[in-house]
């Protein structure tokens, strides 16, 4: 534990002072919530005014909520158009994530891919470490698309897809789908999942007779896209990035299985 009280050391910077930097609340709330017991220092509930940190190393959370501690991480939400590879330098010259990021001081990168013909939420950050938790398959994050797909989707088929179909890489089910609409001769349908597995929209409505024509992922974790264009980017909110990280420290531990992909939907 590298936290500490002020009789005992004088090593670290002020808890409030940390968390007013951090742009949580004034110096005086901080303390306020430090007395009410509303934030922990590593899982731990402190209530002590002289409380003092390490901001490289100790974790913080406000009222459950995570907070990050280093102002010189960026989090951003990208639109991805289609058409648009998620690389930051594509080998063959087809258009990249570099046109998203070229505007921004830090050196960003994508959380995770998505096809090329695939639009939606992306998250592009310089936390390589919340990075790595968010797109590893093990972690399992869940993830919302739409995808307009051929053919009028019936409920039996809906039914399909939440119990389960074999695909060549093993069964898959959707945690939850729903029907949309339908009409002259397409269905829009609701997929729910948190399977990180290659191309997995697109196969699993292919297995159950209806080709994917468009698709976006409109929701990733906590986060939603929301009415942001295609193309444009924006910071995450103080709450998104809370609830973000909230949920990237719970499995923070996930080991890493080589080999395996990251989403490619």
């Amino acid at each position: 534990m590298s936290f500490s009280t002020e009789g005992a050391s004088a090593e670290g910077v002020r808890l409030q002072k940390v968390l007013a930097a951090a742009g949580v609340a004034s110096r005086r709330v901080v303390e306020n919530y430090i007395v009410e017991g509303r934030i922990r220092v590593n899982g731990e509930v402190v209530t002590e005014l002289g409380t003092r940190i390490d901001p490289e190393k100790d974790l913080v959370d406000v009222d459950g909520t995570a907070v990050q501690l280093d102002v010189s991480k960026r989090y951003v939400m990208l639109n991805k158009p289609t058409g648009v590879v998620s690389s930051m330098r594509d080998e063959s010259g087809r258009p990249d994530l570099r046109r998203f990021t070229k505007d921004y001081e830090e050196r960003l990168y994508n959380v995770g891919r998505l096809d090329a013909e695939t639009s939606g939420l992306l998250i592009l950050t310089n936390d390589g470490e919340l990075a790595h938790v968010l797109a590893h398959p093990s972690f399992g994050v869940t993830k919302v698309y739409i995808a307009k797909v051929e053919g009028a989707v019936t409920a039996q088929t809906i039914s399909k897809l939440t119990k389960g179909i074999e695909l060549e890489d093993g069964p898959i089910a959707a945690d939850k789908a729903r029907l949309l609409d339908t009409s002259r001769g397409s269905s829009l349908v609701e997929l729910t999942l948190h399977s990180g597995r290659n191309r997995i929209v697109r196969r699993m409505m292919a297995a159950v007779g209806h080709p994917v024509t468009e698709l976006v992922r409109r929701q990733f974790g906590p986060l939603h896209l929301g009415t942001l264009p295609a193309g444009r980017t924006r910071d995450l909110t103080k709450i998104e990035l809370g609830a973000l990280l909230t949920l990237a420290r719970r499995d923070s531990g996930v080991a890493e299985a080589p080999g395996e992909q990251q989403e490619n939907e």
